[in-house]
């Protein structure tokens, strides 16, 4: 219990990247949205450098054996795809949608997880679809119009509350989270008047 609620911790402190993000000119730190985006790239790029290492080299820290899973030992950790799926929405879309798309998974994530029974299953019990929901939909609304900010809340939900397995491999919703919740949220901003 103890590991996990390290793991929710961590999580939840990616939130800290959107913080800097919205402060950064408040602060006069010179960070623009491409700097942002570098960053993101540059961070997203470590972790798959310290994955290679540990999976590949052997790499053995103490802090994955408290920060990773067990069905992570042998596969890419959820810390990297986590980056991977924040980098990617950075580098895609406008702030507007990438910002609360990472709070969606920076927050919305382990909320939820807070409610879940922490067992694998195929669709998560409607609370934990609840939570993720109203959470995701909350980080989103000083972004979004209340509309686009419920249909990518409801992105995240998805991802979140549906497993997606190819083949035997689990896709981790830290994978999924943002990137569902950017897309619906960029659909949504075509789709609907101005």
């Amino acid at each position: 219990m103890a590991d996990e609620l390290k793991r929710r911790l961590v999580h939840a402190s990616g939130s800290g990247l959107v913080v800097l993000y919205l402060l950064a000119d408040a602060l006069e730190l010179g960070l623009t949205w491409f700097r942002f985006q570098l960053l993101l790239i540059l961070l997203a790029t470590g972790a798959l450098v310290l994955e290679f290492l540990r999976l590949q080299v052997g790499l053995d820290w103490r802090l994955y054996d408290v920060l990773t899973r067990e069905y992570e030992q042998d596969n890419p950790g959820a810390y990297a795809l986590y980056l991977i799926s924040m980098a990617a929405v950075v580098v895609v879309f406008e702030p507007a949608i990438a910002l609360p798309a990472m709070l969606m998974l920076a927050l919305g994530d382990p909320i939820s997880g807070t409610v879940s029974d922490n067992t694998l299953q195929r669709i998560k019990p409607p609370k934990v679809l609840i939570t993720m929901f109203l959470v995701s939909t909350v980080v989103a609304i000083p972004f979004l119009p209340l509309a686009v900010a419920m249909i990518a809340a409801l992105g995240a939900t998805l991802a979140d509350g549906i497993t997606l397995e190819i083949r035997t491999y689990i896709i981790d919703d830290n994978l999924t989270i943002p990137i569902y919740a950017a897309c619906l949220a960029w659909l949504a901003l075509q789709f609907t008047p101005a």
